[in-house]
């Protein structure tokens, strides 16, 4: 685990977003991009910032803009006691707010967490389950925790799925989904790439789990946007109704 790149030693992927740190491969391990689409992440500075969206009150939505490659939402949470990231911006922007911890929902993406870990002297989160993915074994991790987890206003829910420490999150009134499942269109769909019977089951282990909440969600945030809850859950319902 490297927590000395820098912006200029550091690659991303202009087709997927993906961070290398380590030098520059002939491709991408992520997407399969040549190396004609891997600039380091300084050159990406010049090119592109990270946008903050308001969701609801403490909550707030992390996209580059223009969008970088396939491009993922992170989520800013603000609590009494700590800030913290779910999931991380492909793009090192360093106008971004301080943040205390960057947690994971899975390993696909853990975008320039290393070089903003350094920055805030943040910690960095992620399921032990896909800690030592080669996908995110190069990242610095702090904890690699285990199960669920609940504390300074923010709760984990391990439903594995998509990828085996697959984890959402709940803030407030809020629940982080990532891309477990996604709108396509108007149509709510579980993430096609990956297991697909794990992933749906990791669906109904959510269902399950949002029948023990005692609380009012506003909103849904996954991989691309905010969804007021009562038109995702309604969609989730469909989704689950079709299998």
């Amino acid at each position: 685990m490297s927590g000395t790149a820098t912006a200029a030693t550091q690659y991303v992927c202009l087709t997927c977003g993906y961070n290398m740190i380590g030098g520059c491969p002939d491709t991408c391990p992520f997407c399969g991009a040549g190396r004609d689409r891997i600039i380091t992440q300084e050159e990406c500075a010049k090119r592109f910032r990270v946008h903050a969206t308001l969701v609801t009150k403490g909550v707030t939505r992390l996209m580059s803009q223009p969008a970088l490659g396939y491009e993922h939402a992170a989520y800013r949470v603000e609590t009494p006691a700590r800030n913290f990231w779910i999931d991380c911006p492909c793009l090192f922007d360093e106008t971004l707010d301080p943040v205390d911890v960057i947690t994971f929902t899975h390993k696909d993406f853990m975008g320039a967490s290393n070089l903003y870990r350094d920055r805030f002297r943040a910690q960095v989160w992620i399921n032990e389950q896909d800690a030592d993915h080669p996908l995110a074994r190069s990242f610095p991790v702090d904890r690699a925790f285990s199960g669920d987890f609940s504390g300074d206003g923010l709760e984990a829910h391990h439903v594995g799925g998509h990828s085996p420490g697959f984890t959402v999150y709940m803030a407030g009134s809020v629940l982080f989904v990532c891309d477990l499942l996604y709108f396509r269109g108007e149509r709510l769909i579980f993430n096609p790439y990956g297991p697909k019977r794990p992933t749906r089951d990791a669906g109904k282990s959510l269902a399950k789990l949002l029948e023990t909440q005692d609380r009012a969600f506003s909103h849904v945030c996954d991989v691309h946007e905010a969804t007021p809850f009562g038109q995702w859950h309604d969609a989730f319902a469909r989704l689950l109704e079709s299998f």
